[in-house]
C-alpha cells in the first residue's frame, strides 16, 4: 500500500452536511461576487475614510479619575492656580559653564511669562539654575538652566509640545543660550507619537516582505503569499475604517503605544487561516480529489469549524480587556475584538473564494507531484508523536518541558514595571538628549519633580516644621533633593510654597533616578508610605498628604495595571476555558491545554525580564507589555490547540486516541509550524520600531509564541494527552463516536 492509500485509509470520512458544507457550496458558488464585494468595499473605505478621533493624549488620557496623583492635582491647581510639578522643561547646558548674564536672561525671561496675564495653553514658568547646589549628586554648578513651563492640563500633549517650542525659540534663540531642547514627559509622548507615524510604514513593508518570503518557501508557491497578503490587506482597510468609526461613535480610542499591535495582529491572524485553508486544499487535491469544486469544498468544510472557533476565542479572550477598571487597557480590548472578527470574516469569505477560482493554480509553479505530496504528514512530527505514544518518554517529554519553562520563568518574579516615555525613545532623540543634558547638571529626576501636597489645619504658620519635613524628605532614600519653604533663593516667593486661605503647603522632590522608570516609582511608593510618620516626626498636625506628577502618575498607572491583573486573569482564562469546553466537548483537555499556554506565557515573561533587565540593563519592563503579551499569548495558544488538538479530537471519533494523535498531529504540524513562525515574525517587527518598549513586546509575543509553537505543541500536549489518555474526554466516557473501521490501515507513524 503506498503512503497516500495509507492516509486516505486512516484520513477522517468527508463531511456529509451541515452548515459548514453550505458555507462551503456557497463560497463556492459565489466565489466572484464574494472577490468584487471586498474589493469595493476595501475601495470605499479607502476613498471616504472617517475623520480622524481627536482622542485624548498625553499623561491626562493614561490618569485615572480616582487616582491620588489625579486627585492632588486638581487640588494644587484649585488652590495655587498651577502646578509646582512641570512635565515640560526647556534645558539649557554648556559643560564648560554658562556665563551669569545668559543665567539671568532665562531667570528674567521666566518671570515675564509670571509677570503677565496668563495665556493658555502657558499659564506659567519656574527658572531653575545649577549657579548654587541643589542636592545630593549634584557635581556641577553654573552649566545648566533648566525652565519648567506649567501647561493647562486640559490641553492636548501635542499643544503643550508646540507651546513649548515656541517658548524655546522666542526666548532662548541665541546660540550662546546653548538650548539643548525639551524634555519631559508631554515632549517624550509627543516623540514616540511622531516615532510610531514615522516608523509605521516600514513597519507594514517589512512585516509584508517576512510573510511572503516565509509562505512562499513554506508552500514553494508564488501565489499563495499574494492570497495571504492581499486577504490581510482588505482585512487591514476595513479594519482601520470600522476601528476608527466605532472610536468616533464611543469616544474611545486604543492607545497609540498598542495600535501597531492591532497590524501585526491582523496580519498574523489572517496569514495563518489563509494557511490552513490553503493546506486543507493541498491535502484533498494530495488524497485524490479530482475536481476543483470537490477539493475546495472539502477544505472549506473541513477547516471553516476550527477558523470560526478559534478566531472567537481570540476576539472574545481580546474583549474581555474590558474588564479592566484601567482607561489605558479598556478601549484596546474591543478595538482587538473587532481587528480579530473582521479579520476572521474575511477569512472565511474571501480567501475559500479566491481558492476557488484559482483551483491548483493556488500552488503555482508547483507540480501536481508536488501538490501531492502536501498530503503526507510530517516525518519528524510522525516520529516524535510515535515516540510520545509510550509511557515513559511522555514522562521524560513532560518534566524536561515544565521544568525548562519553569526555569525560563523565574525572574518574571524579580519583574519591575515602568512608564519609561523617555527612557524609552532612541539615544539621538532630541527629547532624551535634553533629559540626560538635564541629568548631568542636576539630577536624573529633575526633568519631572515630583509635589508633595500637605494640608492640615494652621500648617502654613508651622514654618519651622514645614522646613523640618523638607529636610525629612531629602534624607529618603532615593531622593537627590527638595526644593520648599526652606528655599532661600530671591526670585522665588514664599507664596508658591504656601497658602495660608487654604492651610496648604506643598514642596517639589527630585529623585535620584529616571523619574518614569521602574527604581524611581519604587521611590516614590516607599516615599508615599513614610510620608505621614515623617510629618508627624516633624510635628505637623496633617489632615491630607498628596503627592502628584509624573512618577506618582506612573505608580498609579502601574499600581492600576497590578490591580487589574486578578480580573484580567479571571475573566481571560474563563473565556479561553469555556470556548475549549465548548469546542473540544470535554473538561480535563481543556484544563490541561490551557495549563500549558499559562506556563509557556510566563516563561516567555520571564525570559523578556532576563534579557531587558539582566542583561541588557533597563530599569523595569514596560507596564503594558506583561499584560498586552500576556492575554495575547493566552488566545492564540487557545487558537493552536483548536487547531492541532481539534483535528486531533475530529479524528478521535473514529479511531483510538493514541491512533488518532498518529494521524492528525503530523498531518497539522506543518501548517501550524509555518502558521507560528509567521505570527512570530509578525510580532517579532514591532522591534523596528525605534522604542524599547516596542522591542520588549516584540521580544515577548515571538519568544511565547514560538515556545508555544515548538515546545508546548510538540512535546508537552502530545505527551499529556498520552498519559492523560482517554480521562481527557470527561465527563464523557469516550472520545469514540462511532467504532474504528480502519484498525487495520496502517497510521503515518508506520509509513
Amino acid at each position: 500500500m503506498t503512503s497516500d492509500t495509507s492516509h486516505v485509509a486512516a484520513g477522517p470520512p468527508e463531511p456529509t452536511g451541515g452548515p459548514w458544507r453550505a458555507h462551503a457550496r456557497v463560497t463556492y458558488a459565489l466565489r466572484w461576487p464574494i472577490i468584487a464585494f471586498w474589493i469595493a468595499l476595501a475601495a470605499l473605505a479607502v476613498s471616504f475614510p472617517p475623520p480622524a478621533v481627536a482622542g485624548a493624549s498625553g499623561a491626562g488620557s493614561l490618569m485615572s479619575a480616582d487616582g491620588e496623583a489625579f486627585k492632588t492635582e486638581v487640588r494644587e491647581m484649585e488652590v495655587f492656580g498651577f502646578p509646582l510639578f512641570s512635565r515640560t522643561v526647556v534645558v539649557q547646558r554648556d559643560e564648560t559653564g554658562l556665563s551669569p548674564y545668559v543665567q539671568a536672561e532665562s531667570v528674567l525671561d521666566a518671570v515675564a511669562v509670571n509677570q503677565r496675564e496668563p495665556r493658555p495653553p502657558l499659564l506659567g514658568a519656574l527658572p531653575m539654575p545649577n549657579a548654587v547646589t541643589f542636592g545630593a549628586g549634584q557635581d556641577e554648578r553654573g552649566t545648566t538652566v533648566l525652565t519648567y513651563l506649567f501647561m493647562d492640563p486640559r490641553t492636548d500633549f501635542g499643544t503643550q509640545h508646540t507651546e513649548s517650542r515656541v517658548y524655546a525659540q522666542q526666548n532662548l534663540e541665541r546660540q550662546e543660550d546653548h538650548v539643548i531642547g525639551v524634555a519631559g514627559s508631554i515632549p517624550a509622548r509627543a516623540q514616540q507619537a511622531y516615532i510610531l507615524g514615522l516608523h509605521l510604514p516600514t513597519l507594514e513593508l517589512l512585516t509584508l516582505v517576512a510573510i511572503f518570503v516565509i509562505v512562499a518557501a513554506a508552500f514553494r508557491s508564488v501565489v499563495v503569499p499574494f492570497i495571504a497578503l492581499g486577504a490581510s490587506g482588505i482585512a487591514l482597510v476595513i479594519t482601520m475604517w470600522v476601528v476608527t468609526m466605532l472610536a468616533d461613535l464611543l469616544g474611545v480610542s486604543a492607545p497609540a503605544e498598542l495600535q501597531p499591535v492591532l497590524l501585526a495582529l491582523l496580519l498574523g491572524v489572517v496569514t495563518d487561516y489563509t494557511i490552513f485553508y490553503v493546506t486543507g486544499l493541498g491535502t484533498a487535491f494530495g488524497r485524490g480529489t479530482k475536481d476543483r469544486r470537490g477539493a475546495v469544498t472539502s477544505a472549506v468544510t473541513t477547516y471553516t469549524p476550527i477558523i470560526v472557533a478559534a478566531g472567537v476565542t481570540v476576539a472574545a479572550a481580546t474583549l474581555s480587556l474590558v474588564v479592566a477598571r484601567s482607561a489605558f487597557y479598556r478601549p484596546f480590548g474591543p478595538a482587538m475584538a473587532v481587528t480579530i472578527l473582521v479579520g476572521l470574516f474575511v477569512a472565511i469569505t474571501l480567501v475559500p473564494a479566491i481558492v476557488a477560482v484559482l483551483g491548483r493554480g493556488v500552488f503555482w509553479p508547483r507540480r501536481r507531484a508536488g501538490i501531492a505530496s502536501m498530503a503526507q504528514p510530517s516525518r519528524w512530527m510522525a516520529a516524535m508523536v510515535s515516540g510520545l505514544s509510550r509511557k515513559t518518554p511522555a514522562v521524560a517529554a513532560l518534566v524536561v518541558s515544565a521544568v525548562v519553562l519553569t526555569i525560563m520563568a523565574l525572574p518574571m518574579a524579580g519583574m519591575i514595571l515602568k512608564a519609561g516615555f523617555t527612557s524609552s525613545l532612541p539615544d539621538d532623540n532630541t527629547v532624551k538628549r535634553a533629559a540626560v543634558a538635564a541629568a548631568e547638571g542636576f539630577s536624573p529626576g529633575i526633568t519631572s519633580p515630583t509635589s508633595v501636597l500637605v494640608h492640615g489645619p494652621g500648617i502654613t504658620d508651622d514654618l519651622d516644621g514645614l522646613i523640618d519635613l523638607q529636610d525629612r524628605v531629602a534624607e529618603q532614600p532615593g531622593v537627590a533633593g527638595v526644593v520648599g519653604p526652606a528655599l532661600s533663593m530671591p526670585q522665588f516667593d514664599l507664596g508658591v510654597f504656601t497658602n495660608d486661605e487654604h492651610d496648604t503647603a506643598r514642596m517639589l522632590v527630585v529623585l535620584k533616578d529616571a523619574p518614569l522608570d521602574g527604581t524611581a516609582v519604587q521611590t516614590l511608593s516607599r516615599l508615599r508610605e513614610t510620608l505621614p510618620d515623617l510629618a508627624a516626626d516633624s510635628g505637623l498636625q496633617v489632615e491630607h498628604i498628596g503627592v502628584g506628577g509624573d512618577t506618582a502618575l506612573a505608580a498609579d498607572i502601574i499600581d492600576g495595571t497590578l490591580d487589574d491583573l486578578g480580573r484580567l486573569a479571571l475573566a481571560g482564562l474563563a473565556v479561553n476555558l469555556l470556548i475549549l469546553i465548548v469546542f473540544l466537548r470535554a473538561v480535563v483537555a481543556p484544563l490541561y491545554l490551557l495549563a500549558c499556554n499559562v506556563l509557556s506565557v510566563a516563561a516567555a515573561l520571564g525570559l523578556t525580564t532576563f534579557v531587558f533587565t539582566n542583561l541588557l540593563g533597563e530599569d523595569g519592563i514596560t507596564f503594558y507589555v506583561p499584560f498586552a503579551s500576556a492575554v495575547l499569548l493566552v488566545a492564540l495558544g487557545s487558537d493552536y490547540n483548536i487547531f492541532g488538538v481539534g483535528r486531533t479530537w475530529e479524528e478521535a471519533r473514529h479511531h483510538p486516541l493514541p491512533k488518532a494523535m498518529a494521524i492528525a498531529m503530523p498531518e497539522s504540524s506543518k501548517a501550524i509550524t509555518t502558521a507560528g513562525v509567521v505570527l512570530a515574525v509578525s510580532f517579532g517587527m514591532l522591534a523596528t520600531v525605534p522604542l524599547s518598549a516596542f522591542r520588549e513586546l516584540a521580544f515577548t509575543m515571538a519568544v511565547g509564541i514560538l515556545l508555544d509553537v515548538f515546545v508546548v505543541r510538540t512535546f508537552m500536549v502530545p505527551a499529556l494527552l498520552t498519559l492523560v489518555g482517554q480521562k481527557s474526554a470527561w465527563p464523557r466516557k469516550s472520545l469514540r463516536a462511532v467504532p474504528d473501521r480502519s484498525i487495520d490501515a496502517p497510521t503515518p507513524a508506520s509509513v
